[in-house]
C-alpha cells in the first residue's frame, strides 16, 4: 500500500524536482500535483512533464492533497503555508525538505493551526538549482532525518518516513532542536568557511593577478563547489538557524586560534594528531557509504 496517493509539490527547484522525478519511478501510480510561484517554472514543470497537474495556485495545489511537500526555502515556509491553508484538507499531513527544522515547524504550526505536520530533511543536494537540475535518484542511500513534534500521530510519522523510504532513503527521527544543532556543524557551518574562503580569494585576486583561480588546487575547487549553492536558501539557511551556527561558529573559532598557535610554535605532533583524527573521520564517511572512495572524488576525467 502507498504511504500517500494524491501528493502535493510545492517548489520546484533542484529538491523539489528530484521528490517529483523520484516519486514517479518509485511510485508511478501515486497522483503528483506541482506548484511554484515563478510562472517560469512551472512552464518548465509542464515541459519536463513532473507532474501530473500543475496548479497555478498554491491553494489549488492543495485542495485533495493527501501529502503536500514544501520545498521552498526555510524563510519562505510559513508565508506559502499561509496562502494555502484555508484549501488544506483536513486529512492532509503537510511536511518539507528544509534544513532548518525548529523554526520551520513554529512557522508551520502558527500557518496551520490543527494540521498534521511532520517536518524531514533529506540530506542530499548538489550546488546547481532549478527543475532541470533534479534527478530521480538524489535520495538513494542518503539520510532523511524526520523530525514530528512532541506527541506527534504515529501513524503520521511512519507514512512520511516510509514516503521518503520508497525514494531510497535512509530514515532517521530527531527531535528537531537536535537536529538543528547537528546540520549547524556538519552542513552549516562548512557553507559558511566555504562562502569566506571563496570570498576572501575573490578580495586576493587583483593581488594574485587571477593566479587564485588559474591554479586552483583540488581543495579549493571544492570549496568553489559547495559556494556555489543557491544564495536564497543559504541566506534563509543562517537566518533561520542563527543559534546554532553561532555557537559552532564560535567553538570552529576556539579550535582555529588553536591551530594557528600550533602553527606558530612548531608543534608538530599536535599538528599530526589533529589531521590523524581527521583523516579517521574522512575513512569513517566513506565506509557509511556517504562518499565516494574512488580517486578524485569519482570525478570523471573523460573527453
Amino acid at each position: 500500500m502507498l504511504p500517500f496517493a494524491r501528493i502535493t509539490i510545492i517548489g520546484l527547484g533542484l529538491i523539489g524536482s528530484s521528490v517529483a522525478r523520484a516519486t514517479r519511478k518509485a511510485m508511478p501510480t501515486a497522483r503528483i500535483t506541482a506548484y511554484d510561484a515563478d510562472p517560469a517554472v512551472r512552464e518548465t514543470v509542464r515541459a519536463l512533464d513532473l507532474a501530473d497537474d500543475v496548479a497555478d495556485t498554491a491553494g489549488a495545489s492543495v485542495i485533495d492533497a493527501d501529502f503536500v511537500v514544501l520545498c521552498v526555502p526555510v524563510g519562505a515556509m510559513g508565508a506559502v503555508a499561509a496562502e494555502f491553508a484555508d484549501d488544506l484538507p483536513e486529512e492532509a499531513i503537510v511536511s518539507d525538505v528544509g534544513s532548518c527544522k525548529a523554526a520551520v515547524l513554529a512557522a508551520l504550526t502558527e500557518a496551520l493551526p490543527g494540521a498534521t505536520i511532520i517536518p524531514a530533511h533529506p540530506v542530499a543536494g548538489t550546488e546547481r538549482s532549478g527543475p532541470e537540475a533534479g534527478f530521480a535518484t538524489l535520495f538513494q542511500k542518503r539520510w532523511c532525518i524526520v523530525t514530528p513534534p512532541e506527541g506527534a500521530d504515529a501513524l503520521a510519522v511512519e507514512r512520511v518516513a516510509e514516503f521518503w523510504r520508497r525514494l531510497g532513503a535512509d530514515v532517521e527521527l530527531m527531535a528537531p532542536d537536535h537536529h538543528d544543532r547537528v546540520l549547524a556543524v556538519t552542513s552549516h557551518l562548512p557553507h559558511l568557511i566555504a562562502y569566506t574562503i571563496v570570498g576572501t580569494a575573490s578580495d586576493l585576486e587583483e593581488v594574485t593577478q587571477s593566479e587564485v583561480i588559474k591554479y586552483s588546487a583540488g581543495g579549493f575547487r571544492d570549496f568553489t563547489r559547495i559556494a556555489a549553492s543557491d544564495p536564497t536558501m543559504w541566506r534563509d539557511v543562517f537566518l533561520t538557524n542563527r543559534e546554532a551556527v553561532l555557537e559552532m561558529l564560535q567553538r570552529f573559532s576556539e579550535d582555529l586560534s588553536q591551530l594557528q598557535r600550533a602553527i606558530r610554535w612548531g608543534k608538530g605532533d599536535e599538528l599530526f594528531d589533529l589531521f590523524s583524527r581527521t583523516r579517521a573521520i574522512r575513512r569513517s564517511i566513506i565506509d557509511q557509504g556517504q562518499d565516494d572512495a574512488r580517486e578524485d572524488f569519482g570525478r570523471n576525467h573523460a573527453e
